[in-house]
Formats: structure tokens, sequence, C-alpha cells
């Protein structure tokens, strides 16, 4: 199989609350590159990791992982509304592939997914409905979170899974590198809000909207200095590109729970799914890594990375 992976960082703020031309300009030219890199690959089929921001799955039931076998995007943040493009029947034949080596994956029928997948696909391929996909959410936001060593296994697995398939696959992972944006958390929660986060019950238009401008409001606080959140740390993002750069997958084994969230704010657990679309990578041999761009945006709320791979 050939095989190829792109790590792409999202935020809702893009477009919102945009940084300096220069700095625009920077990071236009990463994804330019990212969309040749991909156009040159010509994927037969895309397998998405990508987190959730309490849009599809909630605490009512939040596995650590899961697969669909179809997908619908909610539209938060400006981002695409309608269903993915997923194959089912790749997706089916990988889920089993995947239990068939021994890792427990959830499987959803009918998956919810936000910006966070709809972002990567609409900036990538011109739309969520323009390549034949399958979506695999990794929690990144709900605690208790476990550790790293299961992604990374989960992604060898579905890596493995894919290469029966004997297609021209790229693996995609989409999130924040270090980032700590206003995400509610359940622990001490107020009982609407607690009740929301089980339940899952969807916002009104004007609850979303309220909650979106109330996300756009952080990043302006934070760029100017006038906030609390845990900042951006770039040794921290670069040395996990360090990790995935030279096929040091095992080097996240060590990576606690805490430590990450200490290290990269709370939503640093977002950087699950590049660990795991790398790991899938890495399960056809060694890879290289061909492009590489960072740059702290605070604008964004996060330290924003692009990234090409392919297997040697």
């Amino acid at each position: 199989m050939k095989a190829a992976a792109v790590g792409l960082s999202h935020s809702p703020l893009i477009g919102k609350n945009d940084p300096a031309p220069e700095v625009l300009a920077r990071v236009d030219a990463a994804v330019a590159h990212a969309r040749a890199f991909i156009a040159a690959f010509d994927p037969e089929l895309v397998v998405l990791f990508a987190p959730d921001h309490y849009n599809g799955f909630f605490y009512k039931e939040m596995p650590p992982f899961c697969l669909a076998t179809e997908a619908h995007a909610v539209g938060d943040f400006g981002s695409s509304a309608g269903p993915l493009s997923v194959d089912g029947a790749a997706a089916n034949a990988i889920a089993q592939g995947v239990l068939d080596r021994g890792v427990d994956l959830t499987v959803s029928a009918r998956m919810t997914v936000d910006h966070g997948f709809a972002q990567p696909l609409e900036v990538l391929f011109d739309g969520i409905d323009r390549v034949p996909v399958i979506p695999v959410f990794v929690n990144g936001v709900a605690t208790p979170l476990g550790p790293v060593s299961r992604i990374r296994a989960m992604g060898d697995a579905l890596g493995r899974a894919a290469a029966d398939l004997d297609r021209r696959v790229l693996f995609l992972g989409s999130g924040g590198l270090s980032h700590d944006p206003p995400v509610p958390v359940l622990d001490g929660a107020p009982p609407r809000v607690a009740d929301a986060l089980i339940e899952g019950r969807p916002p009104t238009p004007e609850q979303r909207a309220r909650g979106e401008e109330r996300v756009v409001q952080a990043g302006r606080d934070y760029a100017a200095g006038s906030s609390r959140m845990i900042p951006i740390n770039p040794e921290w993002d670069n040395r996990l590109l360090d990790h995935l750069e030279k096929n040091e997958l095992p080097a996240f084994d060590s990576w606690t729970v805490q430590w990450m969230g200490e290290q990269g704010g709370g939503s640093s657990h977002e950087v699950r799914t590049w660990i795991a679309a790398h790991a899938a990578l890495a399960a056809s041999g060694p890879y290289e890594m061909t492009s590489r761009f960072y740059e702290a945006v605070p604008e964004w709320i996060a330290g924003f990375g692009v990234t090409t791979s392919r297997t040697l």
C-alpha cells in the first residue's frame, strides 16, 4: 500500500480573529504546499483523525476513539454542514481489521462531527464531500483520558488494516498543538451545563451564536494579553514535531495526561490525532517528513502546524 500523512491544525477562529497579514501569508503558503503534496499523492481514501468539541460526543457515552461508517457535519463556526462522503465498505473493513488486531474500537453508523473534521476537508479538498473519507473521532477534551500508548496502538492497528485494502491512503490528523481555549468541563459545572455535556442536547441557533461569540472574544482577549489561559508553548509543540519527524513514536508513551495539560493547555490532547495518523503511516514502514511548518498564533489561541509525510 502507498501511504502518506498530513498533520493540520484547525481553529474555529480562522477568518474571525485573524493575525497580521504576514502571518496569514506564511500559514497560507504551508497549506498550499500540503494541498500540492496531496494532489501529487492522489489519495484514493482519506482516513481523518479529529476531535470533537461537545457537538457529537457527550458524557452519556464517551469513547476514547470511534470510527464512523456514516457521518454528518453540524456546521459550527461557519464550517460546512451536511453529509461527509464516507466510504462505508472500506470503513467496515478497517473497523473489523482493527478489532481483529486486538484494539477495542467503537463504531458509529451515524456520527455527528464538527469543525474539527469539516475544516481540514474544506481547507485541503475544497469541501466535506469531495473525497472518500473514513472519519475517526479521537477524544482530546473529555476527561478521563487514556494513555497515549493506546492512541498509538489504535493508529498502528488501523494502518495495518488499511494496508489490506491495497489503495493509496492518506492519513490526516486534525488538531491544534498547544492551546487552552474556553472549553466547558463537567467537573464542577452548573446543573444546566452539566446536563448539556452529558445528554448532548443540541443548542438553539441563538445559544450556538452566543457560545461562538464567547470563543471569538476569548481569542481577542488572549491576543491582547488579558487572559488567564495557559500560554501557547512553542517548545513543547516543536518537541512533538521533532518526535514525529524522527519516527520516534514510542517516545509519546511516556507523555502523561497531567503533564500534557500542564505543558500545552487543556486542549493539547488534540495532538493525539497527529500521533494516531503518524502511527497509521508508520504501520507501512519508516517514513520521511517532507515538509514542516509551525507558527504560534495567539489570535487563534493555538500553536499552528502543518506537516506532510510519506513512506520511504
